[in-house]
C-alpha cells in the first residue's frame, strides 16, 4: 500500500469519512484495523488520506461499522477509486496546495453556491479583475508567480462553462459590484460578465442591494460545494491562516441555513440585473 507525501482535500475527506463511519460504530482504530486484516499505522494512513484504500476494503468496512446507506458508501467508494489527472495538475508545485484543492472540488461538486460580500465571485471574474486583485493582495508576486495564478483562476471556469456545467447560485452583496478593482473600461466589462452568465439557464445571480435594512450578513462570504450526497458537501472559506474546508455535518447544516437566509434577503435575478444594468449606466 503505496502512501503519498501530501495528500489532496478530497483524500484527506475520504479518510475523515472512513474514521467518522468508524467513530459512529463505536470501534477503536485497532479494531477496525484487526477486522480489516491491516496494521494500526495501516488504518492511520488510510484514515488521514495518507495511504489509498481499494473499492473492497470500503465496503468491508462500512460493513465492519454496520454502515447501511448505499449510496454514500458508494460515493465513498467512486472518491477511492477515482483516477481523474484533471486540468489543475499542470500548476502542482508552482500554485499553493489550496488552489488545486479546490479545482479538484469544483470538478467533483454537483452544484457550487458563492456569498461575495467584498469581490465578485471568482468563477465570474474577468482576466483583468483577477489580475488586479491578486496584485493587490500579493504585491511581492513576481510575474512568473502572478500569472499562474490568473490563468488558473480563469481555467476554473470550466465548471460553469464547460461541456457539462454545474448548477451555480450566487449571491453578491452590491458593495462588491460597486468597488471598482479595476479601471472603468475593465470595470464595465466586468459588469458586462457578470449579466453575461446570469443569462445561463444553469446560472442564478443575485443582488443584495445596499438599502436593505437589518443585513447582519457581511461575515457570510463562502463557496458551498455539492458532494455526490449531502454529507460529503464541502464549504470553503477564507481564513486568517488559509484557506479552510469545512465537512463536519454540524457545520455544513450551519452554512446550508446561511445560505437560505441570505438568499431569501437578496433581489430576485430579474430586480438584480436591473441593479447591475444600473451600475453599468453610472460607470
Amino acid at each position: 500500500m503505496a502512501t503519498r507525501r501530501n495528500p489532496t482535500a478530497r483524500q484527506v475527506r475520504l479518510g475523515t469519512e472512513l474514521r467518522r463511519l468508524r467513530d459512529a460504530a463505536g470501534l477503536k482504530a485497532t479494531e477496525a484495523a484487526t477486522l480489516l486484516g491491516a496494521s494500526s499505522v495501516q488504518m492511520s494512513q488510510i484514515e488521514s488520506g495518507i495511504a489509498g484504500v481499494s473499492e473492497e476494503r470500503v465496503r468491508r468496512l462500512a460493513a465492519n461499522y454496520a454502515c447501511t446507506d448505499d449510496e454514500l458508501i458508494g460515493a465513498l467508494v467512486g472518491m477511492a477509486t477515482d483516477r481523474t489527472q484533471g486540468w489543475w495538475e499542470a500548476y502542482r508545485g508552482v500554485l499553493p496546495a489550496s488552489f488545486l484543492n479546490l479545482s479538484e472540488l469544483d470538478h467533483h461538486a454537483t452544484f457550487r453556491h458563492d456569498v461575495a460580500v467584498i469581490h465578485i465571485p471568482g468563477l465570474l471574474q474577468t482576466e483583468s479583475y483577477a489580475r488586479a486583485l491578486f496584485s493587490y493582495m500579493h504585491p511581492e508576486l513576481p510575474e512568473s508567480e502572478l500569472e499562474p495564478r490568473v490563468s488558473h483562476r480563469m481555467k476554473r471556469k470550466v465548471v460553469i462553462e464547460g461541456a457539462a456545467p454545474i448548477p451555480y447560485k450566487t449571491v453578491i452583496h452590491e458593495a462588491a459590484l460597486r468597488i471598482r478593482v479595476t479601471g472603468r473600461v475593465d470595470y464595465r466589462a466586468q459588469l458586462a460578465r457578470v449579466l453575461e452568465m446570469s443569462e445561463a439557464d444553469h446560472v442564478t445571480v443575485r443582488v443584495i442591494p445596499f438599502e436593505l435594512d437589518s443585513f447582519a450578513g457581511a461575515g457570510s462570504t463562502m463557496v458551498h460545494l455539492g458532494g455526490a450526497v449531502p454529507r460529503l458537501d464541502t464549504v470553503v472559506r477564507d481564513a486568517p491562516h488559509g484557506t479552510a474546508f469545512v465537512d463536519s455535518e454540524a457545520q455544513l447544516e450551519h452554512f446550508r441555513k446561511l445560505f437560505r437566509r441570505v438568499e431569501e434577503v437578496s433581489l430576485a435575478p430579474e430586480k438584480s440585473r436591473d441593479v447591475i444594468h444600473q451600475l453599468a449606466r453610472e460607470s
